[in-house]
């Protein structure tokens, strides 16, 4: 039996993932901080079916957790065959603030976690000559929305990278970029959100049944929808000028201050 192993995934676009693999018959290895939201989720996916899951409580912005979840990635006795890193939270504040603080925690979660734990896998899986690493990346990192658009720009350059690091070894490595999603997270980010239209919004379990479509197909970039597909070819061919223009309006409507919080 083949098995995933989910960062984040208990909510939102990783506890879609962690339903949509269980649902092709993986067993899961689901990664987050909250113990009783792990146990909670654990308990949804056996009634759904779910053969086994394992439960591995992990802040990611701690080095010694991080290296916890590499090593079970790393582990030939249960190996991992697919790899979702996930675990992120919006970040909403001032580059210019003093305390950088969840800055800070932002770049350890979404930036030093996803090299480590890609590393992990991408070695033990080019040992077995196969497996697959998704990372999950935003249409935000083509525009200039604050640290969290640099998060998402090294995580679209650094799978890339990966995927061309790991070519010949028959190791899968893309990169989902969704746009706006409706889950808890702009909420938990203290983020507004009543000026973005409905037809942007996507549904989480929908993006990732069409990024695993595009995994499958062996696509470095998968961009679920076709919407946003357009939207991003605009934001990859628009004079830069533009994009921080259009940067600027969106983070002008959404402007309200609040204090980020990392997504279980």
């Amino acid at each position: 039996m083949a098995t995933a192993l989910v960062t984040g995934g208990t909510s939102g676009i990783g506890a879609a993932f962690a339903r949509a693999l269980s649902l092709r018959g993986y067993d899961l290895v689901l990664v987050a901080r909250d113990e009783s939201r792990l146990h909670s989720m654990a308990e949804e996916l056996g009634r759904d079916g779910a053969t086994r899951v394992e439960t591995i409580s992990a802040d990611l912005a701690v080095r010694a957790d991080i290296d916890r979840v590499a090593a079970r990635l790393e582990s030939t006795e249960e190996p991992i065959d697919f790899l979702v890193n996930n675990a992120g939270f919006g970040i909403h504040g001032s580059l210019l603030e003093r305390d950088v603080s969840v800055q800070e925690r932002a770049l350890t979660v979404m930036c030093l976690a996803v090299l480590i734990l890609g590393g992990a896998a991408g070695r033990a899986m080019t040992a077995r000559h196969k497996g697959t690493i998704l990372n999950v990346s935003s249409v935000a990192g083509t525009i200039a929305t604050g640290n969290y658009s640099a998060v998402k720009a090294w995580t679209t350059a650094y799978t890339e990278s990966l995927a061309v690091e790991l070519r010949s070894t028959n190791v899968q490595v893309s990169a989902v970029l969704p746009g706006w999603v409706r889950t808890e997270f702009h909420d938990r980010a203290g983020i507004r959100t009543k000026s973005i239209p409905d037809a942007l919004w996507l549904d989480a379990d929908e993006l990732v049944e069409e990024c695993l479509r595009d995994v499958a197909r062996g696509k470095v970039l998968s961009v679920p929808s076709a919407r946003f597909k357009v939207l991003l070819f605009f934001t990859r061919h628009l004079p830069r000028r533009v994009i921080r223009w259009v940067s600027g309006r969106i983070s002008s409507s959404r402007n309200k201050p609040a204090e980020a919080t990392v997504t279980p």
